[in-house]
C-alpha cells in the first residue's frame, strides 16, 4: 500500500486512477454483469468506494486491480440478489468464459476485455454518431456533459443518445467480443476512427487542468499495437500505429516545465524520442507498400515530415501542403482544410495564411472550433494587427476548456493588447 498522507492525496489517486483505469475496469465488470449499465453502476461504486476506504488503507499498489475486484463484486452481489429480474431482460452475447480470481490481476485477460469494449461500441448497427458518443462515454470514461459539449448538444440529449445507444447494443444481442477474422473487415473501419478518437483526445485534451491525458494516448498506442498483431498485412492499421507512434514522440517537448503549452515551432526536437519516430517510419513504409496512401497513412506521413526536419525553418512545407491536399480529397473534412491553410501561411506567409482562412469562417462544422480562431490570431498577430488579432484571441478563449490552452491563448491576448496601450 501507499502511505496515506491526506484527503487530498486520496482524491487525487482516484481521479488518477479513473483516468488511467477506467475503461480497463468497466470492460473487465462487463464480462461479469453482461449488461453495459449495470456495469457502469458497479464500476462507479468502486471509485466512491475507493476515496472512502483508501483513507484509511492507503493507497493500493495496483489500483486498478483493487477497483475491478471490487467493481465485479459488487456486479456479482446485484446480480444474486436480481436474478430473477434480470433473466428477463435482454443481455449482452458473450464468449464462454470461466472467471476466476486470476481475472482482475492478469492484464492480458483486462486488454481483451478493453479491445472487446471498443469492438462492441463499433457495431454496424449502431449509427456513426452513437459509435464515437458511446467510446467517449465508456472507453474514454468522459462524463455524459462533456460528450455533450463535443456534440454541441444538450445533456439530456446526449444522456438520451447513449442510453438508446446501449439499449440497442442488449436488445439487438450484439456480441461482447472481437470478431472472428472474417468479420473483422466490416467493423475495422469504426474501430481505427474510435482509437484515433482515443488518441487525440488525450494528446490535446479537450478539458481539464492537463493538455495531454497519457491514460488514453499510452491505451491507443497499446490498442494500434493489438490491431497491428490481429492483422499485421493491413495497410491501414500500419498507416494508423505509425500516425500515433510518430506524433506521441513528441510528448515530452510538447508542456514546458512550468506547466505551459509550447508549440511545435519552439519544441526542442534533441528530445523527440528518435525510436518512436524510426518505428513510425517504417510501419509508414509499410503501410504505403502495402495498400498506396490512406487516411492515417497520409496524416502519418505530416507527422514524418515534421519528424524528418531538424529545426522548424527546415520544414518542407510545400510537401506538407501537397500530402494535405492528396489527404483532402481521401477524406474531406473541415479541419483537413484548416490545416491546409495553416500550412500555406507556413510557407507563404501570414497573409496568405489569412487569406486561406477567410472563407472558413462561414463554414458551420468550424464555427465552434477554437483553433479557426487561434490561427487567424496568430498570423494577425505576426502582422501587427493588434487589434484584430486580441478579437481572435478572445473568440479562441470563449471555445477552449483546457486549462493549459486557456492560459496559452490568455498570454498571447495580454501580449497584444499590450501593444495597443
Amino acid at each position: 500500500m501507499t502511505e496515506y498522507t491526506g484527503d487530498a492525496d486520496v482524491t487525487e489517486a482516484v481521479a488518477q486512477a479513473h483516468r488511467r483505469e477506467w475503461a480497463r475496469v468497466l470492460a473487465a465488470t462487463v464480462r461479469v454483469t453482461r449488461d453495459l449499465d449495470l456495469a457502469e453502476e458497479c464500476a462507479q461504486d468502486a471509485y466512491a468506494q475507493a476515496l472512502r476506504k483508501w483513507a484509511t488503507t492507503g493507497v493500493p499498489e495496483r489500483p486498478g486491480a483493487w477497483l475491478t475486484t471490487v467493481a465485479r463484486n459488487r456486479a456479482k452481489d446485484i446480480l444474486r440478489r436480481e436474478s430473477v429480474l434480470r433473466s428477463a431482460l435482454p443481455l449482452l452475447v458473450m464468449d464462454e468464459v470461466v472467471a476466476g480470481p486470476q481475472d482482475e490481476a492478469d492484464p492480458q485477460a483486462v486488454d481483451d476485455d478493453w479491445l472487446r469494449l471498443i469492438f462492441t461500441c463499433c457495431h454496424p448497427a449502431l449509427s456513426r454518431d452513437a459509435q464515437v458518443a458511446l467510446t467517449l462515454r465508456l472507453v474514454c470514461g468522459l462524463s455524459t456533459t462533456e460528450v455533450a459539449r463535443a456534440f454541441l448538444v444538450q445533456d439530456t440529449a446526449m444522456a438520451a443518445r447513449i442510453t438508446r445507444a446501449k439499449k440497442k447494443i442488449s436488445g439487438a444481442r450484439i456480441a461482447y467480443r472481437v470478431p472472428a477474422p472474417d468479420d473483422l473487415p466490416e467493423r475495422l473501419g469504426s474501430v481505427l476512427d474510435v482509437v484515433h478518437l482515443v488518441f487525440t483526445t488525450g494528446h490535446a485534451a479537450p478539458v481539464g487542468s492537463r493538455l495531454v491525458r497519457q491514460d488514453l494516448v499510452d491505451g491507443a498506442i497499446h490498442l494500434a499495437r493489438t490491431l497491428h498483431r490481429l492483422l499485421p498485412g493491413n495497410s491501414e492499421v500500419a498507416g494508423l500505429l505509425a500516425l500515433v507512434l510518430l506524433t506521441d514522440s513528441r510528448r515530452d517537448t510538447r508542456v514546458s516545465e512550468d506547466g505551459e503549452l509550447v508549440l511545435l515551432s519552439e519544441q526542442d526536437r534533441t528530445r523527440w524520442d528518435t525510436r518512436q519516430i524510426e518505428e513510425g517510419s517504417a510501419l509508414l513504409t509499410e503501410s504505403l507498400r502495402r495498400g498506396g496512401p490512406t487516411r492515417y497513412s497520409l496524416q502519418a506521413a505530416i507527422a514524418a515530415v515534421h519528424a524528418e526536419a531538424r529545426t522548424w525553418e527546415e520544414t518542407d512545407w510545400t510537401e506538407v501542403i501537397g500530402l494535405y491536399r492528396e489527404l483532402h480529397r481521401l477524406w474531406p473534412s473541415s479541419v483537413v482544410v484548416l490545416n491546409l491553410a495553416i500550412a500555406v501561411g507556413f510557407r507563404d506567409g501570414p497573409e496568405a495564411g489569412l487569406a486561406e482562412l477567410t472563407p472558413l469562417l462561414d463554414d458551420p462544422a468550424l464555427g465552434t472550433y477554437s483553433y479557426l480562431s487561434a490561427a487567424r490570431a496568430d498570423f494577425l498577430r505576426a502582422l501587427g494587427r493588434w487589434a484584430e488579432a486580441a478579437t481572435s484571441y478572445e473568440e479562441a478563449l470563449t471555445m477552449t476548456d483546457n486549462e493549459v490552452e486557456r492560459a496559452f491563448l490568455a498570454r498571447r491576448l495580454a501580449e497584444v493588447t499590450g501593444r495597443l496601450a
